[in-house]
C-alpha cells in the first residue's frame, strides 16, 4: 500500500524558492514590514543609511559613501532573508491548499424524495444541495457534499483527501457514517443526507485553516513577539544614548577620535537586536502547522499545536490505539441450564441492531458456530440498537426482549425487569475479563442467559512508546467502556498510568475537568458523537477524518489518516514547536556576546585606545569589524532557515536533561559561532 501525502504532489523545492523569491520582494512593502516590529526597525535603519549613503556620494565623500552603502546592501539584505524564510514557510501552505483545490470538484447529485434506495430522483448541481438533502450515491459517482450515510454501505475512494490509496468502508450508523465530498463511491451504494452547506463542506474548511495558517499568532508567539519587542526598545534606547555620550567624550572627556556616526550607530542597534529569531520566528510557527499537515494533520490554529507541546496528559482510546481495535467475539460462556445454541441465537438476534464491529462479530460467530439453529422474527419486532448511553442492544417480539451489552447495564436491566444474577456469571466476567478480554452479558427477559468473550491485542511497542511518554512528563490515560477488571488487566499490559472503565460522554468529561481544575493541559482523539463533549473541553482534541460530524466540529484537529494513535505524534510536534522557537530564541540572544567584542571596540577606539584590549578576535580595523558582524548578522538567518522549518530534533528526555543539551548547543554554539564567523568574514574583507 502506497501513501502520497497532500504535499508531495503539489510542489518542488525549486518551484517553491522561486515563488518565496518574488514573495520577499513583495513583502518589502512597509505595510506589511510594520507588522514584525524587530525587522521594522532594521527596515528603517535600511532605509536611513541608504539616504546617508547617498548624501555621501553627492559629497563626494567617497570612503564614508563606500562604507555607508557596503553596510546599507547587507541591512537590505537582512531583511530580504527575513521575508524569504517567512515567504518560504506561507509557500508550503499555499501549495497544500492548491493540492486540495484539485480534490474539490463541480459534481450533479441525484436528489432523493424519500429515504430509500429506489425512491424517484432528480438530477441538481451539487452547489444547489442544502443540508437536510437527500441523495443517493452509486458505484462511479463522487459524494456530491459532507453528509451522514442514512442507509446502505459502501467502499469510497478518499485518496483526494486523506492521500491513502487504500478505499474505505462507510455505513450507516455507528461512527464510520461520515462522508465527506468530493470522495468518490468505488462499489456498492449509500443514500446520504447532506450536512454541510455550499462552500462550508470538510474540504471548503480545510482549504481555509491551511490559507489561513500563515495570518495566525499563537500565545506563546504573541508572548515571545512582545519579549522581543521590549528588548528592541531597550538596545534602541541604548544606542540612541550613545551618540551624546561620544560627543561629549570626543569634544570635552578625551579631546580626540571621532563622534561615532549615524551608519555605525544603525549597524551596532542591527547587531544587538534579536534580529535572528525576529526574523524566523514567522516561519518557525508555520512550519510547525506544515509538519503536522506532512503527518495529515489539520490544524484549525497554531493555538492547537502549541496546547500539543504543553499536553501533560493524554486521553487515549484503548480501541485502535493502545489495541489494533480488531475486538471479535470469540466464545461463549452459557450459565448452567442453558445450552450454549439458545445462548449463541439470543446474542445474534440481540445484536443485529448493534452496528458497531464488535455486535457484527457476534452475529458471525453465532452463525458460524451454529448455522441450523437461527429464530426467525416478524416483521412488527422494535429494535433497540446499541448506544454508547444504554451500552446495550437487543430487540423486542410480542412481549420478548433479548439484550446483550455491558455488564453493569445488563444487570440492570435485568433487575428492572424483576430478574435475578446467577453467582455463576461472575465468575465468568472475572475470568474473561482477568485474561484482558471484554465480557459481554446476553439476556432474555429478565434471565441471563450466559456471557460472549470479546477477545482484542495490545500493541506491539506501544508499552516502550509510554515509556518515552512518562519520561517527558506525560501522564496516559486509557479510556474504555470496558468494565474496571478487564480495563485494568489491559492498562497493566499496556503500560499506561491510569484508566478511565465503563467510560460514559459524562464520564469523560468530568474527568478532564478535575485534570483542568490540577492545572494539567490535556489532549485526546474521538471519532463518535459521544467524544464530541469531551473533545470541546479537551486543550488538544483531535478528531478522526472518518468520524460524525458533531466530532469534527468539536476538535481542533482533524487526522485525514484516522489513526488514533497519531495523537502521539501530534504531541511530538507540538514540542518540537516549542523547542525550536526556544533554541533559536537562545542561539539569537546567545549571539549578541561576539557582537558586544566586534563593534564596541570599533565604534570608540578612536576615542578610548584602552577598547582595542577588548579586540579579542584581533579585527583588522574598525570598518571591518563592523561590516563584519552586520555581514554575520545578515548570513546566520539564511543559514538557520532548514532548521526553522524542520524544527529542532526532539528525544523523549525529561524535561531538564533537554534543557541542559540545548542550552549547551544553542545557548554555548550561540556564543561560540559569531565569534568564528565575523573573524572569517574579518580576514575575506581584508584579502579583499
Amino acid at each position: 500500500m502506497t501513501k502520497h501525502h497532500i504535499h508531495q504532489a503539489t510542489f518542488s523545492w525549486r518551484q517553491l524558492g522561486r515563488e518565496a523569491l518574488k514573495e520577499s520582494v513583495y513583502k518589502l512593502d512597509p505595510r506589511k514590514q510594520i507588522r514584525n516590529p524587530v525587522m521594522f526597525v532594521v527596515y528603517i535603519g535600511a532605509i536611513l543609511v541608504l539616504a546617508i549613503g547617498l548624501d555621501d556620494l553627492l559629497r563626494a565623500h567617497w570612503s564614508m559613501a563606500g562604507f555607508a552603502l557596503a553596510i546599507d546592501f547587507w541591512l537590505w539584505l537582512t531583511v530580504f532573508f527575513a521575508n524569504f524564510s517567512e515567504a518560504l514557510a506561507e509557500g508550503q501552505g499555499k501549495a497544500q491548499a492548491a493540492s486540495l483545490r484539485q480534490a474539490r470538484r463541480e459534481v450533479t447529485a441525484k436528489r432523493l424524495r424519500e429515504a430509500r434506495r429506489g425512491a424517484p430522483w432528480e438530477e441538481v448541481a451539487g452547489a444547489t444541495l442544502r443540508p437536510g438533502d437527500l441523495v443517493v450515491v452509486e458505484a462511479g459517482d463522487a459524494i456530491p457534499a459532507d453528509g451522514e450515510a442514512i442507509l446502505g454501505v459502501a467502499s469510497v475512494d478518499e485518496s483526494a483527501i486523506t492521500g491513502e490509496s487504500a478505499p474505505v468502508i462507510r455505513e450507516s450508523g455507528g461512527d464510520r457514517s461520515a462522508v465527506t465530498g468530493g470522495t468518490r463511491i468505488l462499489s456498492d451504494w449509500l443514500v446520504v443526507k447532506i450536512t454541510s452547506a455550499p462552500g462550508e463542506t470538510f474540504l471548503d474548511r480545510m482549504i481555509r485553516m491551511v490559507e489561513s495558517a500563515a495570518r495566525r499568532k499563537t500565545p506563546n508567539e504573541i508572548a515571545l513577539a512582545v519579549l522581543l519587542v521590549l528588548l528592541t526598545i531597550v538596545f534602541l534606547v541604548v544606542t540612541v544614548t550613545m551618540y551624546p555620550f561620544s560627543w561629549y567624550s570626543v569634544h570635552y572627556a578625551q579631546h580626540t577620535g571621532q563622534v561615532i556616526s549615524t551608519t555605525v550607530l544603525v549597524a551596532l542597534l542591527v547587531c544587538l537586536i534579536p534580529t535572528t529569531i525576529g526574523a524566523l520566528l514567522p516561519a518557525i510557527g508555520i512550519a510547525g502547522i506544515m509538519r503536522l499537515l506532512q503527518a495529515n494533520v489539520v490544524a484549525k490554529s497554531g493555538r492547537a499545536i502549541e496546547a500539543a507541546g504543553d499536553a501533560d496528559i493524554l486521553f487515549l482510546d484503548k480501541t485502535g490505539t493502545i489495541t489494533y481495535g480488531n475486538r471479535q467475539a470469540a466464545a461463549f460462556y452459557p450459565v448452567p441450564g442453558v445450552m450454549e445454541e439458545d445462548l449463541a441465537d439470543a446474542a445474534r438476534l440481540s445484536s443485529l441492531s448493534d452496528e458497531t464491529p464488535e455486535g457484527k462479530s457476534i452475529v458471525v460467530l453465532a452463525e458460524k458456530r451454529f448455522p441450523e439453529h437461527r429464530e426467525a422474527l416478524s416483521g412488527n419486532a422494535r429494535w433497540v440498537p446499541f448506544t454508547a448511553e444504554t451500552r446495550m442492544s437487543g430487540v423486542d417480539e410480542k412481549g420478548t426482549s433479548w439484550r446483550k451489552g455491558a455488564p453493569d447495564a445488563i444487570k440492570a436491566w435485568v433487575k428492572e425487569k424483576g430478574g435475578d444474577w446467577p453467582e455463576t456469571v461472575g465468575g465468568d466476567l472475572e475470568h474473561i475479563a482477568g485474561s484482558g478480554a471484554t465480557p459481554l452479558v446476553v439476556a432474555l427477559d429478565g434471565c441471563v442467559l450466559g456471557v460472549v468473550e470479546l477477545k482484542d491485542i495490545v500493541k506491539s511497542g506501544i508499552k516502550k512508546r509510554f515509556g518515552e511518554l512518562r519520561k517527558m512528563g506525560i501522564r496516559t490515560v486509557m479510556v474504555t467502556g470496558d468494565n474496571p477488571l478487564t480495563a485494568a488487566a489491559i492498562a497493566a499490559e499496556a503500560g499506561v498510568d491510569d484508566f478511565l472503565a465503563e467510560a460514559k460522554p459524562e464520564a469523560k468529561l468530568a474527568r478532564i475537568r478535575d485534570y483542568h481544575d490540577e492545572g494539567h493541559m490535556v489532549a485526546m482523539t474521538g471519532d463518535g458523537t459521544n467524544d464530541a463533549p469531551a473533545l470541546a473541553q479537551a486543550d488538544v482534541a483531535v478528531c478522526m477524518a472518518s468520524g460524525t460530524q458533531a466530532a469534527r466540529e468539536a476538535a481542533n484537529m482533524v487526522d485525514l489518516d484516522s489513526d488514533p494513535t497519531k495523537l502521539l505524534e501530534i504531541v511530538r510536534i507540538g514540542k518540537q514547536l516549542l523547542m525550536t522557537r526556544g533554541s533559536l530564541t537562545t542561539f539569537s540572544i546567545a549571539n549578541d556576546v561576539a557582537k558586544y567584542f566586534a563593534i564596541i571596540p570599533a565604534a570608540f577606539v578612536s576615542t578610548y585606545p584602552q577598547l582595542q584590549a577588548l579586540n579579542i578576535m584581533q579585527l583588522s580595523s574598525p570598518e571591518h569589524a563592523i561590516l563584519a558582524a552586520v555581514i554575520f548578522n545578515a548570513l546566520v538567518i539564511p543559514f538557520l532557515i532548514p532548521l526553522a522549518l524542520k524544527g529542532v530534533k526532539y528525544r523523549a528526555v525529561a524535561a531538564q536533561a533537554l534543557l541542559r543539551r540545548n542550552l549547551f548547543i544553542y545557548g554555548l554554539g550561540g556564543i561560540i559561532a559569531p565569534f568564528i564567523g565575523i573573524k572569517l568574514i574579518d580576514l575575506i574583507l581584508a584579502w579583499l
